[in-house]
């Protein structure tokens, strides 16, 4: 293939890039978003393995690699579960930063790639190689220990080191250090001890920066190491002098970054803040009145009242959460509401930015379900209407729903935007048990008085309202 034919296929697989990102804006196109994507970087691999960089001898290497990645990608996209899906999402960015790290050793080690380049033109090609290994370590660390907390394996409270911020400065000014010794390195041997060392900070740092942000902020995190990994990418692409790659590397990092701003908003919560870490408490305590007793008596409801409190409503709103997720019950969530829309309740769904470990966690799964996406509103299009709602419907949400977040300043999630639940003329939370949610608060939406608790698995119960409903 010649440069301009590949030149032209770049210009090709960009446009659908771009094309994807603005289908995935929208519920109703990310089908079609998706599949912009996935014809743009068949283009983008072809044009780059058929490209005139990459000799004949390689074929049989790359070929092996893709054939082994794809059937890893295959097997993910069978075996993995929706409710994985945010901790395989976080796995992903750290390949993409592993990927960053070694691209940048070999280059630094591989005796062509810069024989060519003097003075200025070396500075800055080794400055890309520092750089780029130094975004693809903490995107790796963090993504790693991002993986851990989503999936259970590592605690989702924040690890609060003392002085912390000081600590983080030190490794900043010590990869500073090494940077310069690493651009006036006399020998690949010398450059190459500057690399490790910063290497070994930049993976502490990511994992750092992780253990200090508490499970509330996890959905920001993955979004931010979404970011990171686009970064990663861009930085790998000036190595390479892959022109794609710097774009397409360019549109994630900002597209993430973006997102990152979004839902930081909707938190609250500054993004500098959340990136310091420390948010949530290592446990919730419960709700407490003046007097420091409990707020109120929580009131159990069975499946039968449930289903007789949705029949007799005129307007319901559903609120998921990770544990509809968890349960799986998004099917007989879609069940339930096609029923009551026969016979003429008002149905809608309030979709909290952050509900889920990551963001459009919940879009996603009641997508799967087919549940119309006119329904599917966000939260700032509904809190407005709680007070005009018979039912509110909360199925293993918690922290978006707590009014804690408007009522107790000292609250860890204070000031944080919530689907007001509470206001509606009856609510019912679906939950396991009164353990606290992700962010380790205790939630006063129990305690209310118009508030029903509906206890057990979420798929189980939805199962029995809705043959309640039938009979």
């Amino acid at each position: 293939m010649s440069q301009s034919l590949a030149t032209a296929s770049y210009i090709g697989a960009t446009i659908l890039f771009i094309l994807c990102l603005g289908g995935l804006s929208n519920q109703e196109t990310a089908r079609r978003g998706n599949l912009y994507g996935m014809i743009g970087m068949t283009i983008a691999v072809l044009a780059t393995v058929f490209g005139p960089n990459v000799s004949a001898s390689a074929y049989a290497w790359i070929i092996t690699a893709m054939v082994i990645g794809a059937n890893v990608g295959l097997y993910a996209a069978r075996t993995v579960q929706m409710t994985q899906m945010p901790e395989l999402v976080a796995l992903m960015h750290s390949m993409v930063g592993l990927a960053a790290m070694f691209v940048g050793f070999a280059n630094y080690i591989d005796p062509v790639a810069a024989s060519h380049l003097t003075g200025t033109e070396k500075s800055i090609h080794e400055i890309e190689i520092y750089v780029g290994i130094l975004i693809g370590a903490v995107t790796f660390s963090g993504s790693v220990v991002a993986f851990g907390k989503l999936s259970g394996k590592i605690s989702g409270n924040p690890l609060l080191l003392p002085g912390r911020h000081w600590i983080n400065l030190a490794g900043l000014l010590v990869v500073i250090f090494f940077g310069r010794m690493f651009l006036h390195a006399d020998s690949v041997g010398e450059g190459m001890l500057s690399l490790l060392v910063m290497t070994v900070i930049a993976l502490a740092f990511g994992v750092h920066m992780v253990m200090a942000i508490g499970g509330a902020d996890m959905p920001v995190v993955v979004s931010m190491l979404n970011s990171y990994s686009g970064w990663a990418a861009a930085a790998t692409g000036f190595m390479l002098s892959n022109d794609l790659l710097i774009v397409t590397g360019a549109l994630v990092g900002s597209s993430g970054a973006i997102l990152s701003y979004i839902m930081c908003a909707a938190m609250n919560r500054h993004f500098i803040s959340v990136i310091a870490g420390g948010f949530g408490t290592t446990g919730g305590t419960p709700a407490t009145a003046g007097d420091g007793q409990p707020a109120g008596e929580v009131q159990p409801i069975l499946a039968q009242e449930t289903a007789e409190l949705l029949l007799d409503a005129k307007n319901v709103i559903i609120i998921p959460g990770y544990g509809m997720a968890v349960a799986q019950a998004q099917h007989t969530v879609y069940e339930i509401t096609r029923l009551l829309r026969d016979k003429g309740v008002n149905v809608r769904f309030g979709i909290h930015p952050v509900a889920g470990r990551m963001p459009g966690h919940m879009n996603v799964l009641l997508a799967e379900a087919k549940v119309p996406y006119d329904i599917v509103l966000e939260m700032d299009e509904l809190n407005e209407d709680f007070p005009k709602t018979d039912v509110a419907m909360v199925i293993g949400a918690n922290d978006i729903v707590n009014p804690g977040a408007q009522d107790d300043p000292n609250s860890p999630i204070a000031g944080m935007p919530v689907l007001e639940a509470w206001k509606a003329k009856t609510s019912i939370v679906m939950k396991r048990s009164m353990a606290s949610g992700y962010a380790g608060v205790d939630n006063p939406l129990f305690y209310k008085e118009n508030n029903r608790m509906l206890f057990g698995d979420a798929k189980k119960m939805l199962d029995e309202v809705l043959m309640a409903m039938k009979a």
